[in-house]
């Protein structure tokens, strides 16, 4: 029965729940692999010699998209489209909107980006990641901030844990970056943290390239006046 019972919490804390308008964990992690390897710790070692941690010890990424011609009235109907269509669930939700100032700020949810399993206690690392759009004619500035991995442990859940029969407790926990490898080198759980940062990073890529997307083409390709 407690097998039972640790297989069925196990499961709850590994269930991938991504938004599907932008792409699925499993799919995140094809696309991170392809991009940067499949070597980890590598690969975080490479990107943490390019990136910065903000003041509130976060990643922030900035990019500026042209969109010429477009008003900041149609770039606002047209994010506005994006964003109700892709932020639409109890843990990826539209914080502001606010047409009149021109910006769009939600918090997106992406679950089991990396895993960690110890003697005594086993990690899942997710992440939620906050997605600013600031609008105005012509023009529109992208901001994507990780302040934190949002982690869920089993404690108990660890190895350990399983050969004794434990049956394990959920606890969460947030990890701040300035914590976690590569920021650190002395970082216990150095291999989860180093996934967590290429897959946040691979993930930044994503939105940034949806957003471009849906500026320049909308959001299925139709949004014009030949109706």
């Amino acid at each position: 029965m407690k097998k039972v019972i640790f297989t069925a919490l196990m499961s709850l804390f590994l269930c991938t729940t991504i938004d599907a308008q932008i792409l699925r964990t499993d799919e995140l992690e094809d696309y991170a692999k392809e991009k940067y390897g499949e070597k980890w710790v590598d690969a975080a070692e490479n990107l943490g010699q390019q990136l910065q941690l903000d003041k509130n010890n976060g990643i922030t990424y900035v990019q500026i998209i042209p969109a010429e011609g477009k008003t900041k009235d149609e770039l606002y109907v047209l994010l506005n489209y994006w964003f109700t269509a892709t932020f639409n669930d109890a843990n990826s939700v539209i914080k502001l909107n606010d047409k009149e100032l021109g910006t769009i700020i939600a918090q997106g949810y992406v679950a089991d980006i990396a895993q960690h399993a110890g003697g005594t206690n086993s990690y899942n690392v997710n992440i939620r990641p906050v997605i600013k759009c600031d609008i105005k004619d012509g023009r529109v500035r992208v901001t994507y901030t990780i302040p934190f991995y949002s982690v869920n442990v089993a404690v108990g859940g660890g190895w350990i844990g399983a050969l004794g029969g434990t049956i394990p407790t959920r606890s969460d926990e947030n990890w701040t970056l300035d914590t976690c490898f590569p920021f650190v080198k002395k970082d216990s759980h150095k291999k989860t943290s180093s996934k967590a940062l290429v897959m946040a990073h691979a993930y930044s890529n994503v939105v940034m390239d949806k957003i471009e997307e849906c500026i320049k083409n909308g959001l299925t390709g139709n949004e014009d006046d030949n109706w």
